[in-house]
C-alpha cells in the first residue's frame, strides 16, 4: 500500500481518530499499572472494547456519508432536468471528497446539481448523451489507468463511438507528479469527448499532489461558471506583502475598459524573485474604501474599534475590507436586526476570494507585472478585483500576492519554433514567454494579437515594435476588430495564415494560446481544427506543443 493510501486509511483527527488515540493511551497505561496476567487481559479486552466503538463511529460516518451521497444522486436541488452533473473516479476518496465539494459549491450559488460515480454512466444515460454540463474529478492509478470504480467505463463506454455535440464539461485531473502517467486518466477522458464533438468549459485543471493552489483555479472556474465569483475560497492563499510600484493606463480613449499595466514589487527588498513565464498570481483583494464607509454607517459602527483576526489584532473597518460585505438591502436589514458586537460582526462574515492575474514579466526584470482590464459590474461598480488594483489601491501601497506555479503553461524545454497568439489582456503571458525566449537566444516566434483598436488599444506597441525590429519576433498579425466595417478576429487572421501556419508546425512549433475563452480561444481552436485536423491537433497538446491559459 502506497504512503497516500496507508493516509487516507488511517483515521484523521476527527472522532475515529480520537477514540483509537485515546484507546491506546488508555491501554498502555493501564499494562503499565496492572501486571501479569491479569492486566493484560484487562488490556486486551479494553482495547477490543475501545476497537468495538472505533468501527461503530467508522460504519455510522460511512453510512452517513452514503445517505448524503443517495440525496444528491436521486432528490432535491439535483432532481432539475437541468442540473449540472458532477461525476467522480476516485481511488482513495480524494477525487469524491473534491466533487461533494464542488457540488455544494454550485448548490450553495443556486445552481441544480446531480452527483454520480463515474462508473454508474454509459452511452445509453441521459445524463452523457443529453446533459448540457458534466464536471468530472477523477484521479489516475496504475499506470495511468482510471480507478477501479471506473475501469468498466474507461474499457466499454469509452471504447465505443458517440456523438456529445451538446454536452460542455470540464476536467479536474488529480495526479501526483513523482509518478509516470501523471493525470493520465484525466487526460485521457477529456480527449475522448474532445474527440466525439463535446465542448470545454475550460482547460483540464490538473491536481500534483493535492494542491492547494490548483485547486483554487478550479473554485475559479466553478465561481465563474456559477456566475458566482464570491465562492470563499476551499484553502486560503499564504499570500506575501508586495507592494504597487506603479500603475499606467495602457489605452486612454479606448472604447473599451480601461487596461492597466502595473508593476509589483515584494514589500521585503531580501525577498527573492521566482518564477517561470507562463505562472499565475494570486491576490489578496479589498473591497473599495466607500463600500466598508457606507455599511459602517449602515450599522452605526465606530471602524477604529478593535477586533481580533486570528491571532492578530486590527481595526473594525481594515477588517472588513478582506471581508465578503453584503451587497442587497434584505442581507443588510437581517444584519442590522440581529444584536451584535463588532467582533460578532466579522466572525459570520466570509474572507474574500482571491483573484487570479497570468504574469506579465521576468525575475530578471527585478520586479512582477500584470495587464489588468477592469471589469464594470451592472450597478456600475468595479470588480473586485480589478477594482481594488487598478483605482482603490495607491502607488506604494501593499497588497497580498501569492506566485502559482502554472506548468502546463510553461515554455518549451527546447529550440522550436513558438506561435503565440491571445488578445486584450492576454497578452500578458504572452508577453512573458515573449521575453523568455528572447532571454534564451531563441528568435523563430510569431504572434498573433486582436484588440479594438490600433490606435487606442495596441497595448505594449513600443515594446512589439522593438521585438520586430531586433528581429526576435519573425511574423506579426494584428487584428483590430473595430478599425474596419466588417469585424476582424485574431482567429480570422490566424485562418488567413493557415499555409503558413502549416509550414511553422511541420517544423515543430509549439502554439500558445492565452487570453478570453469564449470568443477568442474557441475560434483559435476551431480554426486549429480546420487547419491541422484533430488527431495532429491532440498529438501536439498531448506532447506539450499545443497550451492554453484561458479564462
Amino acid at each position: 500500500m502506497s504512503r497516500r493510501a496507508i493516509a487516507d486509511f488511517f483515521p484523521g483527527p476527527g472522532l475515529p481518530g480520537l477514540v483509537c488515540a485515546v484507546g491506546a493511551t488508555v491501554a498502555v497505561a493501564q499494562m503499565r499499572l496492572l501486571d501479569g496476567a491479569a492486566g493484560r487481559l484487562f488490556a486486551a479486552a479494553l482495547v477490543l472494547m475501545l476497537y468495538c466503538v472505533f468501527c461503530l463511529v467508522v460504519f455510522a460516518g460511512h453510512r452517513r456519508k452514503q445517505q448524503a451521497f443517495a440525496r444528491w444522486e436521486a432528490g432535491g436541488a439535483g432532481a432539475e432536468a437541468d442540473a449540472i452533473v458532477v461525476a467522480f473516479a476516485s481511488q482513495t476518496g480524494f477525487a469524491e471528497q473534491l466533487a461533494l465539494q464542488t457540488a455544494q459549491s454550485l448548490q450553495a450559488a443556486g445552481m441544480a446539481v446531480r452527483l454520480c460515480e463515474l462508473g454508474r454512466l454509459d452511452l445509453a444515460q441521459l445524463q452523457l448523451q443529453l446533459a448540457q454540463r458534466i464536471l468530472f474529478v477523477v484521479s489516475t492509478t496504475g499506470e495511468g489507468d482510471a480507478p477501479d470504480s471506473a475501469a468498466g467505463f474507461a474499457r466499454k463506454v469509452m471504447g465505443q463511438e458517440g456523438r456529445f455535440e451538446g454536452l460542455r464539461y470540464g476536467v479536474l485531473a488529480l495526479g501526483d507528479r513523482s509518478y509516470g502517467h501523471y493525470c493520465a486518466f484525466g487526460h485521457a477522458l477529456d480527449a475522448w469527448l474532445r474527440r466525439h464533438g463535446a465542448q470545454a468549459l475550460f482547460d483540464t485543471v490538473e491536481v500534483d499532489a493535492g494542491d492547494n493552489g490548483a485547486l483554487r483555479h478550479w473554485q475559479h472556474h466553478l465561481g465563474v461558471l456559477s456566475g458566482h465569483t464570491d465562492m470563499a475560497d476551499w484553502s486560503a492563499p499564504t499570500y506575501k506583502r508586495w507592494r504597487l510600484a506603479q500603475r499606467r493606463l495602457l489605452n486612454p480613449g479606448s472604447a473599451g475598459a480601461p487596461a492597466f499595466h502595473l508593476a509589483l514589487t515584494p514589500a521585503d527588498a531580501r525577498q527573492a524573485l521566482s518564477w517561470q513565464a507562463g505562472d499565475i498570481v494570486e491576490i489578496g483583494p479589498r473591497n473599495a474604501p466607500a463600500k466598508v464607509a457606507a455599511l459602517l454607517q449602515a450599522l452605526q459602527m465606530d471602524g477604529r474599534q478593535a477586533v481580533r483576526d486570528e491571532t492578530r489584532q486590527t481595526s473594525l473597518s481594515e477588517l472588513l475590507s478582506r471581508r465578503l460585505l453584503p451587497d442587497d438591502l434584505p442581507a443588510l436589514t437581517a444584519m442590522r436586526a440581529l444584536p451584535s458586537t463588532p467582533q460578532m460582526l466579522v466572525e459570520q462574515l466570509r474572507p474574500l476570494p482571491h483573484r487570479e492575474y497570468s504574469i506579465a514579466s521576468l525575475p530578471q526584470d527585478g520586479r512582477l507585472e500584470l495587464l489588468v482590464r477592469q471589469t464594470v459590474l451592472a450597478d456600475g461598480s468595479l470588480g473586485l478585483g480589478s477594482g481594488w488594483l487598478t483605482a482603490h489601491l495607491g502607488e506604494g501601497d501593499e497588497l497580498d500576492l501569492r506566485v502559482r506555479e502554472n506548468r502546463s503553461f510553461h515554455p518549451p524545454a527546447s529550440d522550436i519554433p513558438l506561435i503565440l497568439i491571445g488578445n486584450g489582456t492576454g497578452l500578458a503571458g504572452l508577453r512573458a514567454h515573449m521575453k523568455a525566449r528572447i532571454a534564451a537566444g531563441r528568435h523563430r516566434n510569431w504572434l498573433l494579437f486582436g484588440e479594438r483598436s490600433e490606435q487606442h488599444d495596441f497595448f505594449q506597441r513600443e515594446e512589439v515594435g522593438r521585438w520586430r525590429a531586433q528581429g526576435v519576433l519573425q511574423r506579426l498579425d494584428l487584428a483590430f476588430s473595430r478599425d474596419q466595417t466588417a469585424r476582424v478576429y485574431v482567429q480570422d487572421k490566424l485562418r488567413e495564415a493557415g499555409d503558413e501556419l502549416l509550414r511553422w508546425v511541420d517544423d515543430g512549433a509549439a502554439i500558445y494560446v492565452c487570453g478570453s475563452l469564449e470568443g477568442m480561444a474557441a475560434g483559435v481552436a476551431q480554426v486549429l481544427h480546420e487547419t491541422l485536423g484533430e488527431e495532429m491537433l491532440e498529438t501536439m497538446a498531448a506532447s506539450g506543443r499545443y497550451r492554453r491559459d484561458v479564462y
